[in-house]
């Protein structure tokens, strides 16, 4: 069944203004969302602490459980409902890495039984260090970084066959990042100035093809993390893996479009390069929207159905599916075009 026409031709690149406009607003609240917040929301895995997840054998008040907790040193802990309200379950968490033992996990069953009258079972005790923490934030950051770097060499030697540039390019700036790292400087920072030389170096060495694809991720990456600081929702490490799958699936989505516009560019060398850009997207539209479309139904069963451990790691790959879809018809394919106008001045 062909339910999107051969000869369909929607004017995608007319649009780029208004779609310009848009991506500039999001990444704006989604910068001004984590300086509100001071900061992401992290969960134990990069800030530390302890987390206890228990279950009740009929509902408990909330007030009840930290009443019952602080009677064994944890009133500063937070409580949260975990999962389908009516199983009952909550999470603990405490900013202290508390060392866990037998004896502890008992001590903590008979206090909130006293507490909320309630029978009830832990189902797990996690205890991170405030040093793994921060290894930890540390490692997700150079894992994202890298993954962007080892990209930009792929990109650049597949379409436009620059590859011992490209792979220059990318030694020297790994070298430099392990180097400055060696010396203390903030990671965070380190890696925000390393991916802006990063984009400074492809606009002159005129490796388009990266640029537009890496500027995409890069736009997908923020808008997914703002989506998480807005909403008040933790990074973990599950989190990080589902920013790592949206930046492949993103690139994918993004080299189909760019392949084709490739092959267009030699079948229609007399066309101005805005009617075969516009023309390659809606080329491969019909593919873009059953890919989506079938990974969206995946994702929305595990959202629904998959339980509290993946629900975050299916949200964030819901908002990066559907903003990696738009990315790479308002994003990565428009930077083409602005590299002309670039060229023509």
């Amino acid at each position: 069944m062909q339910f999107i026409k051969p000869d369909i031709n929607i004017n995608f690149i007319g649009k780029r203004k208004v779609a310009f406009y848009i991506s500039l607003t999001m990444i704006l609240v989604s910068f001004f969302s984590v300086f509100v917040h001071k900061g992401l929301r992290y969960g134990v895995d990069f800030a530390g602490g302890t987390l206890i997840q228990v279950k009740f054998s009929a509902p408990a008040a909330m007030d009840d459980i930290k009443a019952g907790l602080k009677t064994i040193g944890l009133g500063k802990s937070s409580v949260q409902r975990f999962g389908d309200p009516k199983d009952n379950e909550y999470l603990i968490r405490t900013d202290r890495s508390i060392i866990t033992s037998e004896g502890f996990s008992f001590q903590v069953q008979n206090a909130l039984k006293s507490a909320t009258g309630n029978d009830m079972e832990i189902r797990r005790v996690e205890m991170v260090g405030p040093q793994v923490g921060k290894d930890l934030r540390e490692k997700a950051l150079f894992a994202m970084f890298f993954a962007l770097l080892f990209i930009a060499i792929y990109i650049s030697g597949r379409f436009e066959l620059k590859w011992a540039l490209s792979g220059v390019m990318a030694g020297a700036l790994m070298g430099a990042v392990y180097v400055l790292s060696i010396f203390n400087v903030s990671i965070p920072f380190l890696m925000t100035a390393a991916v802006l030389v990063t984009l400074v170096l492809f606009w002159f060495l005129e490796l388009k093809y990266a640029m537009g694809a890496i500027v995409a991720l890069v736009h997908d990456v923020i808008i997914t993390v703002g989506i998480f600081s807005i909403l008040g929702k933790e990074f973990t490490l599950p989190i990080i893996a589902a920013l790592l799958t949206i930046i492949g699936y993103s690139l994918n989505d993004t080299i189909i479009v760019f392949d084709r516009i490739r092959e267009n560019i030699r079948k229609y060398h007399k066309n101005t390069l805005e009617f075969i850009i516009n023309r390659s997207i809606n080329e491969t539209l019909a593919r873009t929207i059953l890919t989506s479309g079938t990974t969206l139904t995946v994702l929305g069963a595990l959202f629904v159905l998959g339980g509290g451990i993946i629900h975050d790691f299916a949200f964030a790959m819901i908002i990066g599916v559907l903003v990696g879809t738009y990315s790479s018809i308002y994003v990565a394919s428009p930077i083409l075009l602005a590299w002309q106008v670039r060229k023509k001045k």
